[in-house]
């Protein structure tokens, strides 16, 4: 059974799945899906394109799905995919991607805190934080277990690695590698976020391994180059040690400083 309010707008071509509840003049457009157990509050917007999964709550006045805000955009089909077990507190704004890569797309067991800006094409990953007032930009790219501080603003195209916390109000306009603590103006390194990673079963071995790498990539006598293939030697057979690798390897922005 789905529990609409008498007030809310939904279209009947949108596919809504049992034990849905739409509340008081919430939009539900015409290309929508959305899976078991969700809740959309009042006055909440879900755009066409919208696929949200299982047990979503969205809160009131949130807009989900709309049109990016990119001047290249015209009008083509996209999608926003938003993945189970997420929260969408009031006023968010989520955008569907452009033709550069046809979706925007939030995992699973997120929580996007109120006035938060999710933009076109990006990827943030499953278990992520996105605190209140943070602003994403296009085709920003989130791995698995981010926290965001509130107020933060991520540049388009950056890419943050998985388990990073980046401090409240800080402009991020480089990658930030995984395992890590940002903060300062300008931001950058300020050493492992070892709370984070014993919260999620990483071994002491694991983050004292973690921490020589970094030592090595943040050494003012080596480059990049250098402290990657030490690390190659050092440590070939650590899954951790290789993520690091890949992803300082495969940046286009560069990485935050020491």
């Amino acid at each position: 059974m789905v529990d609409i309010h008498p007030t809310a707008l939904v279209s009947p071509k949108a596919k809504l799945d049992d034990n849905v509840k739409i509340g008081p003049f919430a939009v539900i457009e015409d290309d929508v899906e959305i899976g078991y157990g969700t809740s959309v509050g009042p006055h909440a917007v879900i755009y066409n394109g919208s696929r949200l999964g299982k047990n979503i709550n969205v809160f009131q006045a949130a807009s989900v799905g709309n049109l990016p805000q990119d001047l290249k955009f015209e009008g083509e089909d996209s999608l926003l995919f938003v993945g189970d077990n997420t929260t969408i507190r009031e006023f968010v704004t989520l955008h569907r991607g452009t033709k550069e890569t046809g979706y925007t797309k939030v995992g699973n067991k997120c929580l996007l805190m109120a006035y938060a800006h999710v933009a076109h094409d990006c990827i943030v990953g499953d278990n992520c934080i996105i605190a209140n007032s943070v602003q994403l930009g296009g085709h920003v790219e989130i791995d698995d277990w981010v926290i965001i501080g509130g107020t933060s603003a991520v540049h388009q195209f950056v890419k943050i690695g998985k388990h990073v916390m980046i401090g409240g109000g800080y402009r991020v306009v480089n990658d930030v590698p995984p395992f890590i603590l940002a903060a300062h103006e300008p931001l950058r390194y300020n050493g492992l976020n070892t709370v984070g990673l014993r919260r999620r079963g990483f071994s002491n071995e694991d983050i004292y391994k973690l921490k020589e790498a970094y030592a090595l990539i943040y050494n003012p006598k080596l480059n990049y180059s250098q402290a990657l293939e030490e690390l190659r030697n050092k440590f070939p057979d650590d899954e951790n040690i290789k993520s690091v690798i890949e992803f300082i390897g495969n940046s286009k922005r560069g990485i935050i400083k020491g």
